[in-house]
């Protein structure tokens, strides 16, 4: 219900400021701006088309520029700092934390990258050339370097006396991490020990070891699977000698889940996750038609399978208005398992541990759900068409076509991701391809072979 309303009201808002823009009163929607927060100017300018995007940009108020990026999808954020003078993005990027200042130096042209970072002051430079250097789908890409280190040698008392003193915890804080004199991560200490132990007591006697501390090489995939397992707030980022270089937060991990989630469900319709709503239309065509070139040919795979059975179809038109019923079941079917084998790698539930009897348990299901709707979809065209062989044929070519739906729901995105190929972008397509090559084969087969 919280969520309806917030949509309702999130509605509302574009269509009062679409008016305001419409009619010239620019002053009125700078307030409006000024009112909002940085995440509903995000989400208000990712739903409004281009032009009145560049001018909503215009009228938000340049301090909230750097969290505005942080939320924005790769697209729309591309276009908004194409137009802005590298002198104006650096001073956005001032708030930002590292990570974010570093996703969105990657997504600028390497030229206007360099002039971002000439514009930045030295430490900040450094910071950020440092996130740079580490893949962008890793720790090392993820993490922030807003850590508060302290010594396992001194008591719980100068620890709260040196954090009065800094006066502001970074964001997500909730341990403070321990290292030794060569920056090497020891333990950590919580907030809730830190405030409930004595005075005198030495951090060293009540830190927590750093057994958790994630590698720096660490895929975010895996990143995201240890803090849900864990719940956690924030870990630590050690490199290869254990010397602490950074910390993940619970924000940055939410970020990678939603992004896996909204990639998942493009990548089955061949589209880019971070394409923008309102993208020119000959950019939007070219990305699309190349997934709509390859659906061509997995249709083309299945029409020739029917060209060759043409005098089996031209014979009886009972079989030309069934035999879409195969594939499409297989299709189906199949698809089900390719979404469940997806999730499964994507988790890291599936292995080479296990590929065998999650193949077995697809294959039964198949078997079993082939027999079953064998029989119903036998029964319906005895009773439809009278023809009691042809009942027989599309029953056999169903079982056939739900156990090989079965078997290849598993195969093709276990085979996709071994050849490091997305089995979100190509593991439907392939799957329907076989289905309906299987499906027709079969189908069209026997009733050539059967029906004289």
């Amino acid at each position: 219900m919280a969520e309806q309303i917030e949509f309702d009201q999130a509605h509302q808002t574009l269509q009062e400021i679409t008016e305001a823009l419409e009619n010239g009163r620019f002053v009125h929607v700078r307030r409006q701006l000024q009112d909002m927060e940085p995440e509903d100017i995000a989400s208000l300018l990712e739903a409004s088309p281009r032009k009145a995007r560049d001018v909503l940009w215009q009228l938000t108020d340049p301090e909230d520029y750097g969290e505005i990026l942080d939320e924005l999808s790769e697209d729309v954020k591309d276009a908004l700092v194409s137009k802005m003078a590298p002198e104006k993005l650096a001073e956005a990027t001032e708030g930002m934390d590292t990570d974010d200042v570093a996703y969105v130096l990657r997504s600028l042209p390497d030229d206007l990258s360099r002039e971002v970072l000439a514009q930045m002051d030295a430490a900040d430079r450094l910071r950020v050339e440092t996130a740079l250097s580490y893949p962008e789908d890793t720790a090392g890409g993820l993490m922030n370097t807003d850590v508060i280190t302290i010594r396992g040698d001194v008591d719980v008392d100068v620890v709260l006396r040196y954090l009065r003193m800094k006066g502001e915890l970074p964001e997500a804080t909730d341990a403070l991490y321990v290292i030794d004199d060569e920056s090497k991560l020891i333990g950590h200490l919580s907030l809730s020990t830190l405030l409930t132990t004595q005075p005198d007591v030495p951090v060293s006697e009540v830190m927590d070891d750093a057994d958790e501390a994630i590698k720096v090489d660490t895929k975010d995939s895996d990143i995201a699977s240890l803090f849900e397992r864990r719940n956690w707030i924030s870990a630590p980022v050690v490199d290869e000698n254990q010397h602490l270089v950074g910390r993940i937060t619970i924000d940055d991990v939410v970020d990678v889940i939603r992004e896996d989630a909204e990639h998942s469900m493009m990548s089955m319709a061949g589209m880019d996750d971070d394409e923008d709503t309102f993208a020119p239309v000959v950019k939007s065509a070219r990305k699309r038609s190349v997934w709509l070139g390859a659906n061509v040919l997995a249709a083309l795979a299945a029409a020739s399978v029917s060209n060759m059975f043409e005098a089996t179809l031209e014979q009886m038109a009972a079989i030309a208005v069934l035999m879409t019923i195969v594939p499409s079941m297989g299709g189906v079917a199949g698809n089900q398992t390719v979404a469940l084998v997806i999730r499964g790698l994507a988790l890291g539930h599936i292995g080479d541990s296990n590929k065998r009897e999650l193949l077995m348990k697809e294959a039964a299901i198949g078997f079993l759900n082939g027999i079953l709707w064998a029989l119903i979809i036998g029964a319906i065209v005895v009773v439809w068409k009278g023809e009691w062989l042809l009942g027989g044929i599309i029953s056999a070519a169903m079982m056939t076509n739900l156990f090989v739906a079965g078997v290849a729901g598993v195969t093709i995105p276990v085979l996709l991701k071994k050849m490091n190929i997305d089995p979100a972008l190509a593991g439907g397509m392939a799957l329907t391809t076989v289905t309906d090559v299987v499906g027709l084969s079969v189908f069209l087969g026997l009733a050539t072979l059967l029906i004289r």
